[in-house]
């Protein structure tokens, strides 16, 4: 302002001198006295403005305080994924008797299997303590409006004979947009760090598996992905005590309905329940220790047979099972992910058998006419790595999973095309490469990734992934078998993966 003023007291010092020769002092005074009331009125006009400016400033801090605060804490979440998945299927069946048939071993092939999935992820916050969650799944085989390519005629083992509520949208369908998950969860009950949530579960793509997935670990509700892997409706009661030598520490209860017998009381068909124990003592970016202790109770022989005409309840089975994970930070150039985990599974059969499988020489839980019924124990380990490269976004994983003769896992929603790797009788060796891309994310989530991988399967036994008849050794079934079997057996299988995912 000061300097506005001496500009123009030079000018009027400037004027021609003509015309102050009259009164220069007097005319000198009137045009400074002018001069000055127009920087006044200047003065006030530019305070004016500055104050607009300061409160249009104040009211634009105040909407994105607002708008981060409310993004924030928003009452709705939305995101999902899409994946394109691209599969060179190849095997080898071993000569046996398959369903009653003498059958000779021969090659296999889908040279190019080609699935779409879309997910849709939902958060819904209710009140201050109660929210709803939602998973919202379509996959299908790309030309096909039915599960028939991967299911059906083209099965060869139990978790991919049909479609059923275990695995529905975790096996290529149809285009239709299914509800995966829906559940609501209250937490701080009654202001104590417990929680209770009901619903169709989250109880796929669980821990350790989500390595190799690439995506995040679930949180508390999820259970250990290389024992049950199952899609169920059911409910949880969790605690988390605050205990500074047990970092994230917590333990729940979970139940689930694993089929519904329907209004028959007169055929001895009974419901399929399952109870679970879950025990976290340790759970931390870089240590996560779990334990789960869980039970079948009233197996089913059929998923799908709810008439009971030749359907039964055939004892129980129980897991143990314990996972460590551990990330160690900046080994060489990047994150060095470890895991390590093991389980048993014992069965308890009952004197039931299915009678379609009684045609062939095979009866219940694990057992047929020449082993007889009795309990049997399997167990499985499965351990890995996955090495994260921070300069490029790449990650490099290795697999390898072996079950026992007798090993039973509950995870028909794995992704896995052939058949359940986890449940394998038999050795898996599995290699990836994740890339992901450079893009700056706009979604809370986003990010878009290749994974490029090859697995092979190695069977050892008989009835991967199946509880119905006792397993046998593959090398020594001839098409000559007294027993039969209910599906050719595979004696190897690789399968060629390319997908591309896209989460938001």
């Amino acid at each position: 302002m000061k300097r506005l003023f001496a500009v123009f007291v030079a000018l009027a010092l400037f004027l021609p001198y003509t015309s102050l020769a009259a009164d220069p002092t007097t005319d000198l005074m009137q045009k400074i006295d002018s001069l000055s009331k127009e920087l006044e009125k200047m003065k006030q006009q530019l305070n004016e403005i500055q104050k607009k400016e300061t409160a249009k400033e104040e009211r634009i801090t105040k909407v994105e305080e607002k708008a981060e605060k409310a993004t924030g804490q928003s009452w709705l979440d939305i995101g999902g994924d899409y994946r394109f998945r691209l599969d060179s299927l190849k095997g080898k069946t071993h000569d046996a008797k398959v369903m009653g048939s003498g059958v000779a071993g021969k090659n296999l092939a889908n040279d190019a299997l080609l699935t779409n999935r879309f997910g849709l992820n939902l958060k819904a916050k209710a009140t201050e303590d109660i929210q709803v969650k939602a998973r919202l799944l379509m996959y299908k085989v790309w030309g096909w409006e039915s599960s028939d390519p991967v299911t059906g005629s083209n099965a060869y083992f139990a978790d991919k004979q049909s479609i059923f509520d275990a695995n529905i949208g975790h096996t290529p369908q149809d285009n239709t947009l299914r509800v995966d998950q829906a559940y609501a969860t209250w937490s701080n009950v009654a202001g104590m760090p417990g929680w209770i949530s009901v619903g169709r579960r989250p109880s796929t793509g669980g821990i350790p598996t989500n390595i190799r997935q690439n995506t995040e670990r679930t949180s508390t509700a999820g259970v250990p992905g290389f024992m049950i892997d199952w899609a169920f409706d059911g409910l949880t009661v969790g605690y988390a005590p605050d205990i500074a030598d047990l970092p994230g520490a917590y333990a729940k209860i979970c139940y689930g309905k694993g089929f519904d017998s329907g209004f028959r009381p007169n055929n001895g068909l009974k419901d399929v329940d399952m109870l679970g124990i879950n025990i976290v003592p340790h759970d931390t970016d870089n240590l996560h220790v779990e334990l789960q202790w869980n039970r079948a109770f009233n197996i089913f022989a059929s998923a799908t047979d709810i008439s009971g005409a030749t359907n039964t309840n055939l004892g129980d089975v129980d897991q143990y099972g314990s996972v460590i994970v551990g990330r160690l930070d900046n080994v060489g150039m990047g994150d060095l992910n470890l895991f390590l985990s093991a389980a048993l599974s014992k069965t308890h059969p009952n004197n039931n058998y299915y009678p379609p499988m009684a045609a062939l020489g095979q009866y219940g839980l694990l057992w047929d006419s020449y082993e007889g019924k009795k309990s049997r124990t399997g167990n499985v380990i499965y351990l890995g790595g996955r090495y994260d490269l921070k300069a490029t976004g790449t990650k490099l994983g290795l697999e390898y999973n072996r079950g026992s003769k007798n090993w039973l896992a509950f995870t028909p929603a794995s992704d896995d095309m052939w058949t359940t790797k986890l449940g394998t009788r038999g050795n898996v060796y599995e290699a990836y490469i994740i890339q992901e891309l450079n893009q700056k994310p706009i979604s809370k989530k986003g990010k878009a990734f290749f994974r490029l991988g090859y697995q092979y399967y190695s069977f050892k036994y008989t009835g991967s992934q199946n509880w119905v008849g006792a397993p046998h050794k593959i090398s020594d079934l001839t098409t000559s078998d007294t027993t039969s079997q209910m599906f050719a057996p595979l004696k190897n299988a690789k399968d060629l993966y390319l997908t591309f995912d896209v989460v938001f």
